[in-house]
């Protein structure tokens, strides 16, 4: 672990190698699991905003969850979550064949929105911990991607730099600028 400005960074982000493979997993990551994708805050107020204009890229189970639901849950452990569609897909989930794709990413690829969707599944395979004076950045390591570490090994993409557009996102650019000294650094 290392601190960065007011992050604490797993050194896993550096040694891990990571690139989606939807060939391989189908998008996995959000059909798969128990709870939704997890939201900031600020995330819901932006998702009830934009939910008229991405209601017409969800699959009819989505929009009858989220109609139900609500454009996020809270879970029983007091979390922000986008919801399920019968305690399996995200509400959002939207398939192209057989591979699972964001409605909200796919309206914002078409120009309806300017957001193109949660954190937590831009900066995926990195999650975020937020604590009083500080953020943990973790590596999470999941199973059904395994075809992505694959890729990422083959690849030789480090998971900082597959996710580098979410982290600047999240963190800014010169919050990325010093990880990457610190990711050269740590080549050594």
């Amino acid at each position: 672990m290392f601190q960065l400005d007011k992050t604490i960074i797993s050194e896993e982000i550096l040694e891990k190698e990571f690139v989606c493979n939807l060939n391989a997993c189908h998008g996995a990551c959000c059909v798969d699991g128990d709870a939704g994708a997890p939201l900031e805050e600020e995330e819901t107020k932006i998702m009830a905003e934009i939910y008229p204009k991405v209601k017409p890229f969800l699959r009819p189970e989505g929009i009858k969850a989220i109609e139900e639901q609500g454009t996020h849950v809270v879970s029983d452990f007091g979390e922000l979550e986008t919801p399920l569609i019968d305690g399996k897909d995200c509400a959002y989930v939207i398939f192209d064949g057989k591979t699972a794709l964001c409605g909200i990413e796919q309206a914002y690829n078409q120009g309806e929105v300017d957001w193109k969707k949660p954190v937590s599944c831009h900066l995926y395979p990195i999650r975020i911990k937020e604590y009083s004076d500080f953020a943990a950045v973790n590596y999470h390591k999941w199973h059904i991607c395994s075809d992505a570490c694959a890729l990422g090994e083959e690849l030789g993409v480090p998971v900082y730099k597959f996710v580098k557009e979410a982290l600047v996102r999240k963190f800014g650019q010169q919050w990325y600028d010093e990880l990457e000294k610190v990711a050269e650094e740590f080549k050594k």
